[in-house]
C-alpha cells in the first residue's frame, strides 16, 4: 500500500503534467504553428486525452489519480478519502499545477518571454453552465467505472475529458486547478479572474451534484460485478 508521501508525489506530478498539456497544448499550434482556432481545440482535446490516461494508468494505482479538487471534494462526500488526505490532495494539486503553468511558460520562452500574467479572455453565462454540465459529467464517469469494477476506467475517463473538450461551449476545464492557473497564461486558454473564479463555483457545484446523484443514489457502493440491464442478478437490481 503506497505511503501518504507516495499519495501526494503523485498528486503533484499528476497535476502538474496535466496543466502543462492543458496550456502547452494550446501555446503550439496558435503560437508556433499558427494553425486555425478550431484546430488548436482539437489538437488540445486530443493532447489532453491522451496524456490523461497515461497519467491515470501511471499514478491511479498510487494515489488514485484525483489531479482535480472537484473530484477530491467529491469523493470526500462519499467517504471514499479522508477529510485530512482530501485537504493535503488539494494543496499539492494546486502547488503541482501552478509549478506545470511556470514550466510551459518555460517550454515557450522563445517564443514568448512571459513567465506569469493575468488573461484576459472574458467568459459568458452559458461557459458557466457548460462547466457545472462537464464536472457532473466527468464524475459521472468516475464513480460509474470505478463502483461497476471497469476495467478500462482510465480510458472512459480520457475519452470523457477529450470528447467534452470540442462539446462544450467551455471547452471543459471541469478542474479547479486548471482553472486557476489558466488565469496567469497568455495562451488562448486563459481565463479571466472573475470568471476563473464562477468557473470554480460552478466546478465544485457540479462535483456536489455528481455525488449527491451518482455517487449516493446511483452507486451507493461498489457492485460485485459489471453487467447490462437484462442480465443483472437480481441482488444487483433490486429495490429497497
Amino acid at each position: 500500500m503506497a505511503t501518504l508521501k507516495q499519495n501526494l508525489t503523485a498528486e503533484f506530478l499528476g497535476s502538474m503534467f496535466l496543466v502543462i498539456v492543458a496550456i502547452g497544448s494550446t501555446i503550439l499550434p496558435v503560437e508556433v504553428f499558427h494553425v486555425d482556432t478550431g484546430v488548436a481545440v482539437f489538437m488540445n482535446a486530443m493532447a489532453v486525452a491522451m496524456v490523461l490516461y497515461a497519467l491515470i494508468e501511471t499514478f491511479g494505482p498510487i494515489s488514485g489519480a484525483h489531479f482535480n479538487p472537484a473530484v477530491t471534494l467529491s469523493l470526500f462526500l462519499t467517504k471514499d478519502i479522508s477529510a485530512r488526505k482530501a485537504s493535503m490532495y488539494v494543496l499539492i494539486q494546486i502547488i503541482g499545477g501552478m509549478v506545470g503553468l511556470l514550466v510551459t511558460h518555460l517550454m515557450f520562452w522563445d517564443v514568448n518571454d512571459t513567465l506569469l500574467t493575468i488573461s484576459e479572455n472574458s467568459k459568458t453565462p452559458s461557459l458557466y453552465f457548460a462547466e457545472f454540465i462537464g464536472t457532473f459529467a466527468l464524475l459521472a464517469v468516475i464513480y460509474g467505472c470505478v463502483r461497476a469494477g471497469s476495467k478500462n476506467t482510465p480510458l472512459a475517463v480520457s475519452f470523457i475529458v477529450g470528447g467534452l473538450l470540442i462539446t462544450t461551449s467551455s471547452t471543459m476545464y471541469a478542474n479547479p486547478v486548471v482553472t486557476l492557473a489558466r488565469v496567469f497564461t497568455y495562451a488562448m486558454c486563459g481565463i479571466t479572474p472573475g470568471d476563473a473564479v464562477i468557473f470554480m463555483m460552478a466546478e465544485i457545484i457540479g462535483a456536489i451534484a455528481a455525488a449527491a446523484v451518482i455517487g449516493k443514489l446511483l452507486y451507493p457502493k461498489k457492485l460485485d460485478s459489471v453487467c447490462t440491464p437484462y442480465n443483472c442478478p437480481p441482488k444487483l437490481i433490486e429495490i429497497k
